[in-house]
């Protein structure tokens, strides 16, 4: 079985928050930077469901676990506003 790739946006879709480009841009610049002592999971603005999604599927290396990833490095990215 090959593994499923998810595109940034269906990320965005799962934790149930708007998932079009510019909505994704916003939500990056408004809480870009992360602190590197924050873990992505424990960032202030998730609620518990969004905190336990993140959190579970990089434990487990899951499908979404790339993807995460990636929202990890854009949010550790400083905002260019």
């Amino acid at each position: 079985m090959e593994p499923t790739y998810h595109h940034f946006c269906e990320l965005f879709a799962q934790l149930g928050l708007p998932d079009d480009n510019d909505s994704i841009a916003r939500f990056i610049a408004q809480h870009a930077p992360l602190p590197d002592a924050v873990a992505l999971h424990e960032a202030p603005f998730w609620t518990e469901a969004q905190r336990t999604l993140l959190r579970e599927e990089l434990q487990e290396d899951a499908d979404w676990a790339p993807v995460v990833d990636q929202l990890n490095v854009a949010l550790r990215t400083p905002s260019k506003r």
